[in-house]
């Protein structure tokens, strides 16, 4: 035999592996290593791979020994961990400068493991599945009407308002806006042909227009009196009013489309009002009947999450933390672009730690349940589930489906895998789903 292994308990998640491997093993492996080197090296005086042991041992001991020890020590401990039936989340083995490895001797090294929490799955199917609410919500006529009106606003007209008209509520005007600073036009303040829907709030270059064009009519030109503070980033503005000239130079009207067979084939290939509607009803009750399982699968999650009671392994719920904040970032960053959102720093990524912790412990708790799941009940990822994924996430990001397998493979095998653990717990979930009761 070429190794003995012995297994501790070290605590709930925690096990050492004390592996020996024997001095024949060890002995091979040197032999190995010198066979290599001997045909590698370029002594002179000697042909390629003529070289005495005697010297090549003189000279290259102890880099065989490193050589022989970053060899042995992952493939015995890979052999380890099958023979003890454990999956480890982290390991950690002594460093290997402070290994010692005789060639005639056999040798002994201690890996310390996490690793995941034995799960006993609870009732989740037949006899016991789980049972749910029925959620009885319905595409209704009004719903149908309101996305009618959204598709009529979409079809709207803007016209020429009939002369005289006094802006209102709801009403658009075509606008021009330029800051002058003691008679004279300040640079990189000019809109001109600016199209403005009264009431919307929407400021041109920093400035609330609405208030002023309240009763306003074509050709009239408004003063808007800015005050700056003497704080102010630009120097020319500092502790100075600004006048802005706002010209309203045309006024316009909506005009909605009439409901009916006209409007429809307005919108596309449709003979009829009744078509659209149709359609749309179709469309929504899809829509309807996505969300209706999304919450029902947020209930079994619940569920799940409530009946089973297990320690979780804190390298799992610090990875799912990592993840968590290197999201805000990424968000907060994006955000930046529009200067929207402050940079995180050291103290905000620490927050969000603190923060979405009890959410990072949910999700390492529901991962594990479904992995027993799927473990359970023999489901797999095959490369036909990848592709199909991974079509499905390029059209949610609009990005062309190579160039996310691109990416994905730019991760290595971290991201890959992560994106079959994720498919497997859709497919546990699924099962779950299939499995459970609704009730009346």
């Amino acid at each position: 035999m070429t190794m003995k292994m012995e297994m501790t308990e070290l605590g709930p998640m925690k096990r050492a592996l004390k592996i020996e491997v024997s001095a024949e093993e060890v002995a091979q492996r040197f032999l190995h290593a010198y066979s290599e080197l001997n045909r590698q090296v370029r002594i002179p005086g000697f042909r390629p791979g003529k070289a005495p042991k005697a010297l090549l041992e003189q000279r290259y001991a102890k880099a065989v020994e490193e050589d022989v020890i970053r060899s042995i020590v992952p493939d015995f401990y890979d052999r380890a961990v099958r023979e003890a039936g454990i999956v480890p989340v982290t390991v950690e083995v002594p460093p290997l400068e402070r290994v010692k490895i005789k060639r005639d001797a056999p040798f002994t090294f201690t890996a310390t493991v996490e690793i995941k929490p034995t799960i006993e799955l609870r009732d989740y199917k037949a006899p016991n599945p789980i049972s749910l609410k029925p959620d009885k919500r319905t595409v209704t006529d009004e719903q149908i009407d309101r996305a009618l009106e959204v598709l009529r606003e979409q079809h709207a007209r803007l016209d020429a308002a009939p002369a005289g008209t006094t802006l209102g509520d709801g009403d658009f005007a075509v606008v021009d806006l330029e800051g002058w600073l003691e008679g004279t036009s300040l640079e990189g303040t000019k809109k001109e042909g600016q199209l403005h829907r009264v009431g919307s709030k929407a400021s041109i270059l920093g400035i609330e227009i609405d208030a002023h064009m309240l009763g306003k009519r074509e050709g009239e030109i408004v003063e808007i009196p800015q005050a700056y503070p003497a704080s102010h980033p630009d120097p020319r503005v500092a502790g100075k009013t600004v006048q802005f000239r706002l010209a309203v130079k045309s006024v316009k009207r909506k005009h909605l489309p009439a409901l009916d067979d006209e409007f429809a084939k307005d919108c596309g290939p449709y003979a009829s009002l009744q078509e659209i509607k149709d359609k749309l009803r179709g469309e929504m009750e899809k829509a309807l009947k996505r969300d209706i399982e999304e919450s029902y699968k947020d209930t079994i999650l619940k569920r799940l999450v409530e009946t089973h009671h297990f320690e979780l392994p804190e390298t799992l719920v610090e990875r799912e933390l990592d993840a968590i904040v290197r999201q805000a970032i990424q968000e907060r960053q994006r955000g930046r672009a529009t200067d929207v959102a402050p940079a995180v720093n050291a103290e905000d990524a620490k927050a969000i730690r603190e923060e979405r912790r009890e959410d990072a412990n949910r999700r390492v708790k529901v991962g594990l349940i479904l992995e027993a799941v799927a473990d359970k009940e023999g489901l797999s990822v095959s490369q036909e589930d990848m592709n199909n994924e991974v079509t499905r996430l390029a059209a949610e990001l609009r990005v062309p489906a190579a160039e996310l397998v691109k990416m994905i493979q730019a991760g290595g095998r971290d991201s890959i895998e992560e994106l079959r653990a994720r498919i497997l717990a859709d497919k546990a979930l699924d099962f779950v789903y299939r499995h459970a009761v609704i009730q009346g």
